[in-house]
């Protein structure tokens, strides 16, 4: 299984983020290693310290292609689940200004939380997914796949002329607005529409 993540596929989180809007797709990957299943904790790292919170929405594939044709990429997915792209920002941000490869920021173990899945024919339209994050029963993010700048179909396809996605890879579509830190002691819960599909702490 790998971890596919989207970048800045929402406008208003590469703004707060002083970056380009992109006019492709951005991606990066992280290891198995980084996800945590079934509510566990997240035990703040001791190599950073400003953990950042990213909410995103994230697609299952169920069957493997290459080269998939955005009309089709529809028939490669049947789950969707939401998680969280934890990010080492304080790490980021050294790296970035050495123009260095990022990845021990974003793709270290435990930084991939990932609730439960739910089956896309019980969402009505997927273009138009509300789903947030909480903090401590505080709203920190909100999001809706109306606003993403790459369609689910969109990302599928593209990222699948570079890999060939195989059953069971997961496809994190990128965070809006609203990314900062987290605290030990914090409770994340993490909702598509009003249907909470993962709650976990740090530790």
């Amino acid at each position: 299984m790998k971890l596919i993540c989207i970048g800045r596929n929402y406008a208003e989180h590469a703004k707060e983020m002083d970056s380009a809007i992109p006019t492709e797709p951005i991606f990066f990957l992280k290891p198995d290693t980084a996800v945590i299943k079934d509510n566990q904790p997240f035990y703040y790292p001791d190599f950073s310290k400003e953990i950042h919170h990213e909410v995103e929405l994230i697609i299952k594939i169920s069957k493997a292609g290459k080269n998939i044709d955005p009309e089709f990429a529809n028939k490669y997915y049947d789950e969707i689940g939401i998680g969280i792209d934890f990010t080492a920002r304080d790490i980021q941000n050294k790296c970035k200004e050495k123009g260095l490869p990022w990845e021990k920021a974003k793709a270290f173990d435990g930084s991939a939380p990932i609730g439960q899945f739910i089956d896309k024919k019980n969402i009505s339209d997927l273009s138009d997914i509300n789903f947030h994050l909480t903090i401590n029963e505080n709203t920190v993010q909100k999001g809706n796949t109306k606003d993403l700048l790459f369609s689910f179909d969109t990302i599928i396809a593209y990222v699948s002329k570079f890999f060939t996605l195989k059953t069971g890879d997961l496809i994190f579509t990128g965070t809006p607005e609203g990314v900062g830190p987290v605290a030990i002691g914090d409770k994340l819960e993490a909702y598509i529409e009003n249907k909470k599909l993962l709650s976990f702490e740090i530790k």
